[in-house]
């Protein structure tokens, strides 16, 4: 993502100028983007024009339109952001007032106004824009006649080839169908990878699996690699790092960023980030349930006492349609720095964010225990008793 323009009030109303130049900024975007903001962008859209004669014909025509956001929708396998709103300025082709969904395009560059920035967006612009932050990990999650090729990006996990092969059982004196079965589906894996990998971006591909599975996998990958002379393969061999999981099944993938080998390999990166802290935050509740809070009013309460050290926050908590839930989050957030914490801001489309989502898209993990909102919850129930 670029930012082209940046042009801020000190009441903190105004716009800026992105251009898009990566299928992932337009999840970027879509964290942006807010019901009641005005949005300018290049769109197409069909005008009826009558000729002198009085037929009337239709045609598409690229104009520039202003609108004022009410919906957005988000594919994010596609990786396509539409937003739909009415026209909130003059335009020859489009009337005051008119609806129209605009498709944000990579390489078309849009600008967004709102009446109300929050350091929340303001920061995301920042990590959007900033180049380190790209796909530099890739995995491979795979049992017998399954298999995911993921690239694990700081914002999301793509999905992006799923291998399903019906692999036969050994039978007694014959294993020829079995052989054979396991042979097309590794090759099938081999060529989804190829396929859908940058090499050149990607510092390491994680191949994950319960028992020898991996390591059959990528024996007969090399092999076959060396046979073919597949440059692409041997050149990049030491990038590929086995690891174990409990299954060939997407969400298997967390378990494989947790192995200490792929953290080190995967120190830099955002994604191993997030997995560590959660991580933290389910031992800190296993050993002292005291020092680990999650949903919205106990971490506001331990915050009040200043004990929060790190908050883990969902993305998907700053697109709450109400606005004073949604202050109430950005609140949070600029507390918790002001008073020296860590903040981390989990991606809804990580594993780790799903997983997070599931405890309320909240939590912290605290510098001393405070126990004095359990108590006072036991309290209070015992008075109504």
């Amino acid at each position: 993502m670029k930012l082209l323009r940046k042009s801020i009030e000190k009441d903190n109303a105004g716009q800026v100028t992105l251009m898009p130049e990566e299928p992932e900024d337009m999840w970027h975007a879509y964290n942006l983007l807010r019901p009641g903001d005005s949005l300018r962008a290049s769109t197409i859209r069909k005008v009826q024009t009558e000729s002198a004669t009085g037929s009337v014909g239709s045609n598409r025509v690229r104009t520039t339109l202003t609108l004022c956001v009410e919906t957005i929708d988000f594919d994010s396998q596609a990786c396509q952001l539409r937003v739909k709103g009415t026209n909130i300025q003059e335009n020859e082709y489009v009337k005051m007032g008119a609806y129209h969904t605009i498709e944000l395009e990579p390489n078309r560059q849009f600008t967004l106004a709102k009446k109300q920035w929050d350091s929340v967006v303001l920061e995301r612009i920042e990590q959007a824009c900033d180049p380190a932050w790209s796909a530099d990990v890739a995995a491979v999650v795979m049992q017998e006649g399954l298999a995911h090729v993921c690239l694990v990006t700081p914002s999301m996990t793509l999905t992006r080839a799923k291998v399903e092969v019906n692999i036969p059982r050994k039978r007694r004196g014959s294993c020829a169908q079995h052989d054979r079965a396991l042979e097309r589906f590794y090759d099938q894996v081999a060529q989804a990878i190829q396929r859908h990998i940058n090499f050149d971006v990607v510092k390491c591909v994680l191949v994950a699996s319960p028992g020898f599975v991996r390591e059959q996998f990528c024996d007969y990958m090399f092999q076959q690699a060396v046979k073919t002379d597949n440059k692409l393969l041997l050149e990049n061999r030491s990038k590929f790092l086995q690891v174990h999981s409990s299954s060939g099944h997407k969400y298997a993938l967390k378990e494989a960023l947790c192995d200490p080998a792929v953290a080190n390999r995967l120190s830099d990166t955002k994604a191993a980030g997030e997995v560590k802290a959660l991580d933290d935050f389910y031992k800190m509740l296993q050993h002292e349930p005291d020092r680990a809070f999650y949903g919205l009013k106990h971490v506001e309460k331990a915050n009040e006492a200043m004990a929060i050290d790190t908050l883990l926050i969902s993305d998907e908590l700053f697109r709450h349609q109400d606005v004073a839930t949604r202050s109430r989050y950005v609140k949070l957030v600029d507390s918790v720095k002001e008073n020296m914490g860590t903040v981390r801001i989990f991606s809804s489309l990580h594993v780790s964010g799903e997983q997070l989502g599931q405890l309320t898209g909240v939590a912290a993990i605290l510098r001393f225990p405070v126990a004095e909102l359990s108590d006072e919850e036991d309290e209070s129930s015992s008075e109504e008793d």
